[in-house]
This record gives C-alpha cells, structure tokens and sequence, in this order.
C-alpha cells in the first residue's frame, strides 16, 4: 500500500522548538524522514524545489510570507507534494484558504502525535484529512463554490498586504520582495482600490480575516 513507502517530509514553522517536536513523533516511523526544515514560506518554497519532498507539514500562520501562499506557489509549481496546513486557528476562513490554495490536509497545533502521523499517511493517500476537533462536515462545505467572489488579489498583491499589515514600509517591502518602493506603491493602490479598504488599520483587519497574516505571529 502507498503510505507503506518511504516518505520524505520537509517542515516548516518558524518556532524552532515545534519543528524539533515535530521531528521527534515523525522520525519515530521507520518509513518517515525529515528531508529539510524552513522557518518561513519563501525559504519552503527555495528548498521544496531541490527537495522535492512527498509531504510538507506548513505552518499557516508566519511573518514574511505566510503559510496559504507559500501553499499556493509550492503546489502552482509542484501539484504532486502533498502539503499538510498546521494552525492554531480553526477559523473557516484559515482552513478554507488552505485547501484552495492545495493543501490536503488541516491539523490543530493542539492535537495528538497520532493524528499527524494519520493525517501524513492519509494524504499520501491523495486523500483529503481535516483535524478531527473540526466539524467534518466542513470537508464538503469546501468542495462547494461560491456563487459570489470578492475581488481577487493575486500573489503578489497577497504578499504586499501581509508585509503591509506587519508593519513595514514600501522600502522594506521593497527589499524583500526585490522591488523598487515606486512599484510596492503601485501594488499598495491596486489592493486599496480592489478591496476599498485605504487606512492601515482597515487593510491590517482584512489582512487577518483572510488569513495572510495573524495577530499571534
């Protein structure tokens, strides 16, 4: 059977300590190896494509860039690797973000060492897994479309706004992203006109309610 084989895991949180806890239950397996580490999403995204891992364990909440667009440009780029969303947050919002973005997979950072092993074993699978303290019900809620979209950001768009609500200014934006502040202002007009939100905290507000970013960072 598929979850017999060897399967090559690559996690990613920017709590050290987690990541170490995580290793610990996973490597307990025999046919489970930790094959790279990452603290935050861009970094996932650099190792995942020299890795090239079975699963990704993906914080959904992390500074830069967080774990729903990492989730999205990994799985853009790499449909194959099966990415599991960690999160303290059981939001529909924040699990309804991941899947779209392709992950298989939701865990509670709260659940049992078990669980993530079933859950690992599950989407290796093909098969969708959803942290049992959650309404499962909602698996089939995700599965239907909305008749009505909000504006849409696109990646880059996403990518400013969370840098936007973290803080920073358009230069700092613009260093990290490898932009010129002229440009991070361009994107900063864009969003406010797409979403007419144009205060910082209006634009941080929507930020954490469609998870790009969180107030327990």
């Amino acid at each position: 059977m598929s979850y017999l084989k060897e399967i090559k895991i690559i996690l990613v949180d920017d709590h050290k300590l987690l990541r170490d806890g995580l290793r610990n239950i996973i490597e307990q397996r025999s046919n489970m190896h930790i094959i790279g580490e990452a603290s935050d999403g861009r970094e996932a995204i650099k190792i995942c494509s020299k890795l090239l891992p079975n699963v990704i364990v993906m914080d959904v909440a992390m500074p830069g860039l967080n774990g729903i667009e990492a989730t999205k440009q990994i799985h853009k780029n790499n449909p194959d690797i099966k990415i599991i969303g960690l999160s303290m947050h059981s939001s529909k919002q924040f699990i309804q973000s991941m899947f779209k973005a392709g992950a298989f997979g939701y865990l509670l950072k709260d659940g049992d060492a078990d669980e993530l092993i079933i859950a690992i074993n599950t989407v290796m699978q093909s098969k969708k897994y959803l942290s049992k303290e959650i309404n499962q019900e909602f698996l089939s809620v995700l599965k239907e479309k909305k008749a009505i979209e909000k504006a849409q950001l696109s990646s880059r768009e996403k990518e400013v706004l969370q840098l936007i609500s973290e803080g920073n200014s358009s230069k700092q934006i613009g260093d990290i992203l490898f932009l010129s502040p002229k440009t991070v202002d361009v994107h900063r007009n864009n969003i406010m006109k797409k979403i007419d939100l144009y205060t910082i905290p209006e634009l941080t507000k929507y930020a954490i309610q469609e998870g790009l970013t969180s107030l327990n960072l």
